[in-house]
């Protein structure tokens, strides 16, 4: 049986956050659709700002999963998410407009079948296993799906699969120069992992503060952001390109300058602390 360590009392109740993270990174995925409807690349960032806020929800998440003494399994918890993510991802896309619904629900099935499996075949008995994995799967689906589509402009596989290169002065479409031939979905796959699992790990102690850990998720989803951007210029139009690599630079610098001044903040508060009394009583 575990035992619930309690960290970071107070903030956003989880559920709300679950919300926002749930309908804000389908929406800014949804808005990644401009590109088909325009004919134009410009609104690829905004599949990047969905891995963002899918981050934040998937720390949360973490959080309370981890909150059951799974110190280590932080990490574990981030490579499951996206592990399961990249499944449900390829799936949803498949489906043309509705692949970010689809994801959610193949990730949805995905994350449930685990935390069942984690809870009664592995007897981990975690009350919140099975949420947990879930939400999980959900997050690190969109954000795979999010970054695909800011990498290549689109969520469809049919534009994660199909590239284009010069071979003679003739344009030759080949797999092996597209999101998913060239691996780049490997790439996507390492970043959203670090990204969805450091931020608690960095932030988790007895002074651990919801607003300092969420700053940080952000800022590592931009900073996750950034390197995919720059492999975007090998897949979409240079200025679309450009527009999500400043996207990205800015909001990751803000992001960064805040997490900054909270860390600042809470080390200043723990000068006047008192010890930590250990279960036994002793200091």
């Amino acid at each position: 049986m575990s035992v619930k360590v309690e960290v970071g009392a107070g903030g956003i109740p989880h559920n709300r956050i679950l919300i926002y993270g749930l309908v804000g990174s389908l929406i800014l995925i949804y808005l990644t659709y401009l590109n088909t409807i325009t004919g134009t690349q410009y609104f690829s960032f905004f599949g990047g700002l969905a891995a963002v806020a899918a981050l934040l929800w998937g720390t949360d998440t973490i959080k309370h999963l981890c909150s059951y003494g799974l110190g280590t399994g932080v990490p574990s918890a981030g490579m499951i998410a996206l592990g399961s993510g990249v499944i449900a991802a390829l799936v949803g896309a498949t489906t043309g407009i509705f692949a970010p619904i689809v994801t959610i629900i193949v990730a949805a099935i995905i994350g449930g079948v685990a935390g069942i499996m984690a809870n009664h075949i592995v007897r981990m008995d975690i009350p919140v296993m099975i949420a947990s994995l879930t939400e999980l799967a959900i997050v690190g689906a969109m954000t795979v799906l999010g970054l695909a589509a800011m990498t290549a402009g689109t969520f469809q596989f049919l534009g994660l699969i199909s590239g284009t290169i010069v071979i003679l002065g003739f344009v030759v479409e080949t797999y092996e120069a597209s999101v998913i031939g060239g691996s780049i979905i490997a790439v996507i796959f390492m970043l959203g992992a670090i990204a969805i699992q450091h931020s608690f790990n960095a932030c988790l102690g007895p002074g651990e503060k919801q607003d300092r850990t969420l700053m940080l998720a952000a800022e590592c989803g931009f900073l996750s952001m950034i390197p995919i951007a720059i492999i975007s210029f090998a897949f979409i139009a240079f200025l679309p390109a450009l527009i999500s690599l400043l996207v990205s630079v800015i909001g990751w610098f803000y992001t960064y300058m805040r997490y900054i001044e909270l860390a600042k903040r809470d080390a200043y508060a723990w000068l006047d602390a008192q010890p930590i009394l250990e279960p036994e009583g002793g200091a």
